[in-house]
């Protein structure tokens, strides 16, 4: 395990692996780098792979009160300074740090997204926030996972209709007790990162048209039309050198739980 100091003196862990180029791994919400060591294991036959503790996870500093997507970027510029890593691998929130990175900055020559968090045109809904943070504030942690579930416009029918008393229940069934202990710890760093998600929310992908990196853009057929689809065909159409991988049968969580079918796209 390794550290790096970010532009405001905040350390940013990560623990690397493997020989050959270096990439690092950028991780979403209510995850921390460990999650994604199966997938650095197998990055690891090819790369150096630095897989990141962002802000509020385990082996990094805490988040700031006000907390931006500018501090997300100077973390991950850190990380490449002290590892002089110049590809990326981005999931989820992740994705769009790297993208926001690689657009303010030309820093990496290779750039792997995988269903980057990038919002448009309010199609990712926000309206669940301040409900979430009033049951994480009267203690109900539970309740407020089971609330954004429910609430965030990506659940199944049968759970966006179901009463959030037995959303909770089958999520409890559904969540090992490992994982949740995982989770839990991050419930408040996921509240922050979707409000910054908010407020990126922009008419179009333009601005992404400055990513100077090669970069593939990768969605699963089991995700969300807009996030694996639309948003992927989006970027495709503004970032100069980028290719898209639509990969069967994977969900928004494959990069944690299918890492195979992620290096194999790679």
């Amino acid at each position: 395990l390794a550290s790096a100091v970010s532009a405001d003196g905040t350390p940013i862990g990560y623990s690397s692996l493997g020989e050959g180029p270096g990439l690092i791994i950028v991780g979403g919400v209510l995850s921390s780098g460990s999650d994604y060591l199966p997938l650095a294991r197998l990055l690891a036959q090819d790369f150096e792979v630095h897989v990141m503790d962002r802000r509020g996870r385990p082996n990094s500093g805490p988040q700031r009160e006000d907390h931006s997507i500018d501090d997300e970027c100077a973390d991950l510029i850190a990380v490449v300074r002290s590892t002089g890593a110049t590809s990326v691998f981005g999931h989820s929130f992740g994705g769009l740090v790297a993208l926001e990175t690689a657009r303010r900055q030309p820093v990496f020559g290779q750039l792997f997204v995988y269903e980057p968090a990038v919002p448009l045109r309010g199609q990712f809904r926000f309206d669940w926030l301040d409900g979430y943070q009033q049951r994480l504030e009267s203690g109900d942690r539970r309740g407020a996972f089971a609330w954004m579930v429910k609430q965030n416009g990506f659940a199944p029918r049968p759970i966006a209709v179901m009463p959030l008393s037995y959303v909770r229940a089958v999520l409890r069934l559904a969540i090992r007790s490992r994982q949740w202990a995982s989770m839990n710890p991050l419930l408040e760093a996921n509240l922050v990162e979707h409000r910054i998600e908010a407020r990126l929310d922009a008419p179009s992908a333009e601005r992404f048209s400055t990513v100077t990196a090669r970069t593939l853009l990768m969605g699963g057929t089991k995700s969300p039309t807009v996030i694996s689809q639309q948003l992927i065909t989006e970027l495709a159409q503004v970032i100069p050198d980028a290719t898209v991988a639509s990969l069967p049968g994977l969900d928004h969580l494959a990069p944690q739980h299918h890492p195979s079918h992620i290096t194999t796209a790679i």
